[in-house]
């Protein structure tokens, strides 16, 4: 079996986002065919959210998929707003398993967490067009130990 990460950006343009969640509803499907069945997601705003959101939805045509929420402290939510809180808890509520990779905030609790989410998977999933980004340094990570990295971005205006 075969596990898969997810990494992206918090912002996420408007005239994107559908066309974003179609090709990430492939990608996960495609890693699905090849034996993939754990799916961790970091629990962020922006990328995270709508991976976490549409595994959610697809576990109700496979139901042996697992989702996995890697975050990187416990208050990591602290200065969301009520609406972001809520979709949180949400993901959070309906998560297989949370782990949580620090227990308050630190200088590098997300860096600790990307790691997690690279050490953890064969495949990355990534929405990363930025250089000096987490998810660009979890991209970095990912390549550097060699696992297979499907990077979304700049493929949606195809």
């Amino acid at each position: 079996m075969i596990n898969c990460s997810f990494t992206g950006h918090r912002i996420i343009e408007n005239s994107l986002k559908e066309k974003l969640e179609s090709r990430l509803s492939d990608a996960i499907e495609y890693v699905y065919r090849e034996g993939c069945r754990n799916f961790y997601c970091g629990g962020a705003l922006g990328f995270d959210t709508v991976a976490a959101k549409l595994l959610i939805k697809l576990r109700m045509k496979h139901r042996d998929m697992r989702l996995i929420i890697a975050v990187p402290c416990r208050d990591q939510s602290l200065k969301w707003t009520e609406p972001q809180r809520r979709m949180y808890d949400y993901i959070l509520s309906s998560a297989d398993e949370i782990i949580y990779t620090s227990e308050e905030y630190t200088k590098d609790c997300m860096r600790r967490r990307n790691l997690y989410l690279v050490e953890n998977c064969d495949v990355l999933i990534a929405y990363s067009g930025r250089q000096n980004s987490g998810s660009a340094q979890t991209v970095r990570m990912a390549e550097k130990l060699g696992k297979t990295v499907y990077n979304l971005y700049g493929k949606l205006d195809v």
